[in-house]
């Protein structure tokens, strides 16, 4: 019996075992199941909340600076915030909030008449670093706690204590940048006018305000270092969202019908992105003009976001952004910079033998066109993001992968005796070349990421390359060692001249061509450059990168 009985406590002990085993086991991975059905459930309300809104929602897990909710005022390091008017509100309380708080009305909805001004419409907190008390001009936002008031049109910020009710329905002057931002009650009214089929716009203010010159901001989030997505948010937080584009969800040719509500020649757009995007937007700038619309035609700035960046660089605007600059002081720049054209012309490419089988193919050039090794460079990287564009998200990337093939290019050279295989006439005249791997034909003053190609070492008296004079300059060179001894000022280019109309045949053989960074390999074709028309830029003159200061002004 006694045998027996320590058998059965022995099971027994078995069994407990086994039972807090499997609870140890499962009990973990039921907890693990139950937090990822919550997540997920969590991930899914706030998705739905997301897309129901009319805030720009973006959720966020971990902010940058100290932040409160504004809703329940407690201390928040993840949590959600509107990219329009900047509100920030932890995961529990975005319900809420999306209920209670207004977003930036882009245009002014159930208003009687034509209302020529609007109220500030202010935010509870999380002002900006560094900011002035309208009232008192005091620092704001130097307590730990959701304090002081924000206005997300005009961006004056104000004490609790200096609130007062005379400030919640003053009309808002819509701050420094007034002469960039189109109101909502402006929008409302053209809108109203265009229901009723009137187009006397000169009525509605600010159209009748001198200085007022609208700008349009069009970024590519697609472009070199990506930073275009933060600008978006940071271009909507100081103007109205309805001006600001983002060019992965909408063409340039639909973003600038808003010029069309806006005064004619009056119209700034900012282009944030790379030359690419720049000629892109052109396009769609010279679509307006065979519409009928050359009225409404705007001004462009550039936001340089590419990898070469060489229009904005000769334009002024640098050979590439960073984060470096505030956006305050970008809108800055753009209300000063002054109206230049740009010339842009027509490269026609017929392939031999089939002028009367295939249509020639027709290019827009901006800054360049080229045949030989610098073309090579960029096919080769084209077809190596074509294959894994996730790995060219930066500048320093991009320019490294261009100087391997550069460097590779030294040793291989594929386009050798390029004078044997090629015909050249400028202006009608055939001209005579040395020998030769590469030809370049520039219209803008700076080539290959901020080299002056024409000028060279600037050690012989050339005429200065313009943009603007219908001329473009035709340089040769030996090969990529050649063309890197040029970007350091260690050696001249083989300047054969400058012409009206560029005519390039090429008689044998498959060799790489591109026209502003767009490559691709060309059988035996005549290749005719010839003037297109003018596009209207803007010259900021205050970030130039060459050495010197005479050539930049005379751009």
């Amino acid at each position: 019996a006694g045998m027996e009985d320590s058998g059965d406590a022995s099971a027994v002990a078995d069994w407990r075992l086994a039972v807090w085993t499997l609870c140890s086991v499962l009990l973990p991975v039921l907890i693990t199941a139950w937090c990822s059905f919550q997540r997920s459930r969590r991930q899914l309300l706030i998705r739905d909340i997301f897309r129901k809104s009319k805030h720009d929602w973006h959720y966020t897990d971990l902010f940058g600076q100290p932040s409160y909710c504004c809703v329940c005022a407690q201390h928040i390091l993840r949590g959600a915030f509107c990219g329009c008017c900047g509100l920030r509100v932890s995961e529990r309380c975005l319900k809420k909030a999306d209920q209670r708080f207004l977003c930036k009305e882009i245009m002014m909805r159930g208003t009687a008449g034509a209302p020529s001004s609007m109220p500030h419409h202010w935010i509870r907190g999380n002002v900006p670093l560094c900011s002035c008390c309208m009232v008192c001009k005091q620092q704001c936002g130097t307590q730990p706690k959701l304090c002081d008031y924000r206005c997300v049109w005009c961006q004056y910020t104000v004490h609790d204590e200096c609130m007062v009710d005379c400030l919640r329905t003053e009309d808002c002057t819509f701050g420094e940048f007034k002469d960039l931002i189109i109101p909502p009650y402006y929008l409302s009214a053209i809108n109203q006018m265009r229901k009723e089929k009137r187009t006397s716009y000169e009525k509605v203010v600010p159209y009748s305000r001198k200085h007022w010159m609208p700008v349009i901001v069009l970024a590519n989030t697609r472009s070199g270092n990506n930073m275009g997505e933060t600008l978006l948010g940071e271009f909507k937080m100081l103007l109205n969202p309805v001006q600001v584009f983002d060019l992965s969800k909408i063409t340039p040719a639909k973003a600038l019908q808003l010029c069309t509500w806006l005064p004619c020649n009056a119209v700034r757009v900012l282009v944030c992105g790379g030359d690419g995007t720049v000629g892109w937007v052109l396009d769609a700038i010279d679509e307006l003009k065979i519409k009928g619309q050359e009225r409404y035609i705007p001004q462009v700035a550039i936001l340089p976001l590419g990898t070469g960046n060489d229009l904005s660089n000769t334009l002024g605007w640098g050979a590439g952004y960073a984060g470096e600059v505030p956006v305050e002081q970008i809108l800055r720049n753009v209300m000063e910079a002054d109206g230049i054209k740009l010339d842009r012309w027509k490269v026609q490419v017929t392939n031999k033998g089939y002028y009367n089988l295939r249509k020639p193919k027709v290019f827009t050039m901006n800054n360049y066109f080229s045949i030989g090794p610098d073309a090579l460079m960029a096919l080769n990287f084209h077809a190596h993001r074509e294959k894994t564009p996730s790995l060219f998200s930066s500048r320093i990337i991009n320019k490294a992968v261009y100087f391997f093939y550069g460097t590779k290019d030294c040793l291989v050279q594929e386009c050798k005796d390029l004078n044997k295989k090629v015909e050249l006439e400028l202006d009608g005249e055939a001209i005579e070349l040395p020998n030769l791997e590469g030809i370049i034909v520039l219209n803008i003053g700076y080539w290959g990421g901020g080299c002056r190609l024409w000028e060279g070492m600037g050690d012989e008296p050339y005429p200065l390359a313009r943009h603007d004079d219908g001329l473009l300059e035709v340089v040769g060179v030996h090969g990529s060692f050649h063309c890197a001894q040029i970007q350091v000022k260690l050696a001249n280019p083989v300047r054969l001249g400058q012409a009206h109309t560029v005519r390039l045949i090429l008689k044998s053989s498959k060799m790489p061509m591109q026209v502003d960074g767009e490559p691709w390999a060309q059988g035996p074709c005549t290749v005719t450059i010839t003037h297109k028309t003018h596009a209207l830029m803007l010259y900021h003159s205050g970030e130039q990168t060459d050495d010197d200061d005479a050539s930049s002004l005379s751009e």
